[in-house]
């Protein structure tokens, strides 16, 4: 992996029962750099999130995240619990779905991570979790249970569960997708701050002009392959390939000045 990158996909290779998903995906992140992976429904996209985070295993190729290295492939062994959770350790997840624990309050939803799996007392924790509250905006609601809060306060919450980590990556699977879109702006805002500070993120979303004004770098993924990567205003404005363009005109309304390539 080279020293800039944070993130290095080689070949990655994953299939469920006889259905290719992912068919030979390389890709690089460099550090605090914001990568957006755009594409139709059943691309992969939110498989090749999982593989990053190793919630899926590929089947093949190799997966580079800061220092550590998993390689995949019927002459390596599957990775025994303990690599799998030194790896993830240093990579945040942000899914549709907010997985709150119900029972607990905001802030005690913050804290379960380091206290359980980094062995931080109480007190450090519950400090560390105001702070990432007033980070998303919601220290106000520390105290208050998840079934109070609208769908976007849920998604800031889960936001700060998992800074609460100190990853070195951020993932986000549709963040936004299960969200009114009134409520959209307030997580977009806070993916947008993480993006100024420099954390390094990978984000599969379908809010292109989000893509477009705060990513890097865009991805376009179709039918398991990578078909088009390059600067994000240059993919999401004039992409070159004609599925990329095909795709995109039905965004077309939303996005002043995307135009198809000459």
């Amino acid at each position: 992996m080279s020293d800039a990158a944070m993130i290095e996909v080689r070949h990655v290779k994953k299939s469920f029962g006889p259905l290719p998903v992912l068919k030979d995906i390389s890709l690089s992140v460099p550090r605090g750099g914001v990568v957006a992976v755009i594409g139709p429904s059943g691309s992969g996209k939110s498989t090749l999130l999982r593989c990053l985070n190793l919630l899926t295993i590929p089947d093949d190729g190799e997966i580079h995240i800061g220092g550590n290295a998993m390689v995949f492939g019927a002459s390596h062994r599957m990775p025994r619990d303990r690599e799998l959770a030194a790896f993830r350790a240093n990579i945040g997840m942000v899914f549709q779905s907010f997985n709150l624990f119900p029972h607990m309050s905001v802030v005690q939803n913050v804290m379960e991570g380091p206290t359980t799996v980094l062995g931080k007392s109480k007190e450090e924790a519950r400090t560390l979790a105001l702070e990432l509250l007033d980070k998303v905006g919601l220290k106000a609601k520390a105290d208050a249970f998840p079934d109070t809060l609208s769908g976007g306060q849920k998604q800031r919450v889960a936001i700060a569960r998992a800074l609460a980590m100190k990853p070195e990556v951020m993932l986000f699977d549709e963040a936004t997708s299960a969200l009114d879109p009134e409520l959209v702006g307030e997580v977009l805002g806070v993916v947008r701050q993480l993006a100024s500070e420099g954390m390094t993120m990978v984000l599969v979303t379908h809010e292109m002009a989000f893509a477009r004004d705060v990513a890097d770098t865009v991805v376009f993924m179709r039918d398991g392959y990578v078909v088009e990567v390059g600067a994000a205003r240059q993919v999401i404005e004039h992409p070159r390939d004609p599925s990329t363009q095909s795709f995109l005109a039905h965004f077309r309304g939303g996005l002043a000045g995307v135009t198809p390539a000459a």
